[in-house]
């Protein structure tokens, strides 16, 4: 679990796919813990800008991803603990919306842009 000291919080960035809250150094020496393996983003500013935001709304810590409704409601299930945004604001470029479904990631966009209720008969 990395730590973000109250200095660098200002570089504090969002995964557009998981929302998973690191600093921008911490995205470019390690990537991000749970998208790492479609997103590439380990030593890559230009995917850093694109796949993660510096606009997101409240944040949330979660040390069981399996067991907290939190994490289901937010959907972060399988995910590693630690600290995720309830909103991140973005376009997440296109080639990378197409390597999360090949991952078998079903993307959805975390700008609250789609409802995920189901539709009603109107």
């Amino acid at each position: 679990m990395s730590y973000i000291p109250s200095s660098q919080q200002r570089h504090m960035r969002a995964c557009m796919v998981c929302s998973i809250v690191r600093t921008y150094s911490q995205f470019m020496q390690s990537g991000c813990p749970n998208c790492e393996s479609f997103l590439e983003l380990t030593g890559n500013g230009d995917a850093i800008s694109d796949c993660t935001s510096q606009v997101f709304d409240g944040l949330l810590s979660v040390s069981n991803t399996e067991r907290s409704w939190v994490a289901r409601y937010q959907r972060l299930e399988g995910y590693v603990p630690g600290v995720y945004a309830i909103q991140v604001e973005g376009i997440l470029p296109e080639d990378a919306v197409v390597a999360a479904e090949n991952a078998g990631i079903h993307y959805i966009p975390r700008d609250g842009s789609v409802s995920e209720a189901l539709p009603t008969e109107g």
